[in-house]
């Protein structure tokens, strides 16, 4: 039986993936996660053999989230499902020790397919996303984000996640004025020169769902 953490801050969605997979005779849905934080100490508790992620959740998100359950003392695989198919963030997801990355828009067979892949040792990639990454080393376009550092990337994702800075001062345990110094630093970096600005810029290259642009 594969074990199986579901994280995802939408309830319907969580419970909606929860009720699909546990109707498979080899998957078991052993816990439901609301976002990064709360994946990490179900992981930590649970030791399940697959976690699937969401990346935009509340807090610290699915990214860093990823990275911290990549280099716990557990054997728990990363499977994670995004909207931002833009090959930056899925490079940078890979690097945080993500096993497999698999759309939004994927059918829920190919969820199944990816999960039992992980489950036995290899690797899965969505053909989707494997093409935007073979592609973006072929004379593509440079990404602004590209020139972030972890934590900038981090807090940049948090502020267009509409997180204000006391919240993201709580969540990544900095003091608010490291935080604005990341801030500051980030519109430095991108050229811009507001929280607006940022999440424009972020929904025009995948860090931000379509639907964010409305926050």
């Amino acid at each position: 039986m594969i074990r199986v953490l579901v994280a995802d801050d939408h309830h319907l969605v969580r419970t909606s993936i929860a009720h699909l997979l546990n109707a498979e005779e080899d998957i078991s849905v052993i816990g439901e996660a609301v976002d990064g934080e709360d994946a990490i100490a179900q992981t930590r508790e649970l030791n399940p053999d697959v976690v699937l992620m969401d990346i935009r959740m509340p807090g610290i998100g699915g990214l860093e989230a990823t990275r911290k359950i990549n280099r716990g003392d557990n054997d728990s695989r990363v499977l994670v499902l995004t909207a931002f198919l833009e090959e930056t963030f899925a490079q940078r997801l890979l690097d945080a020790g993500a096993f497999g990355l698999i759309s939004k828009g994927s059918q829920h067979n190919e969820m199944v397919t990816a999960i039992r892949r992980i489950f036995t040792g290899h690797r899965y990639i969505s053909p989707e996303i494997a093409q935007r990454l073979v592609l973006s080393r072929i004379d593509a376009p440079s990404n602004p984000f590209d020139g972030l550092s972890h934590r900038e990337l981090q807090v940049a994702m948090m502020i267009v996640n509409c997180q204000k800075v006391a919240e993201i001062s709580d969540r990544l345990f900095l003091s608010p004025k490291t935080v604005n110094t990341y801030r500051y630093r980030i519109f430095e970096k991108l050229s811009v020169n507001s929280d607006v600005e940022l999440t424009h810029l972020g929904l025009r290259h995948g860090l931000v769902d379509g639907f964010a642009s409305a926050d």
